[in-house]
């Protein structure tokens, strides 16, 4: 009894941590980086915003890649400079 007490329980701590992990689902949305326009733009370190939404938003940079309109502004030198003072380099797509 007391092994499938244990047991039950453990399946339930990875249900809830599956669970967890399907919520940090993020959703893609490129002006969610508007924070980083000026450190893109131009000479000056990112903010903590922009560093944040840039680790948010790293799931979706390849889908930023591959878009044209949008390809133009995040492929470049600063962008991905911004990305790597960050912590956060691009992906290989």
């Amino acid at each position: 009894m007391k092994a499938s007490y244990i047991a039950l329980c453990a399946v339930m701590v990875i249900l809830l941590a599956e669970a967890v992990e399907v919520s940090k689902a993020v959703t893609c949305s490129p002006t969610q980086l508007s924070s980083c326009v000026s450190a893109i733009t131009s000479s000056s370190p990112p903010s903590q915003l922009c560093c944040s939404k840039i680790k948010e938003q790293k799931p979706c940079l390849c889908q930023y890649l591959k878009n044209p309109n949008l390809k133009k502004f995040i492929n470049t030198g600063n962008a991905r400079k911004v990305a790597s003072t960050c912590g956060t380099p691009f992906p290989k797509c």
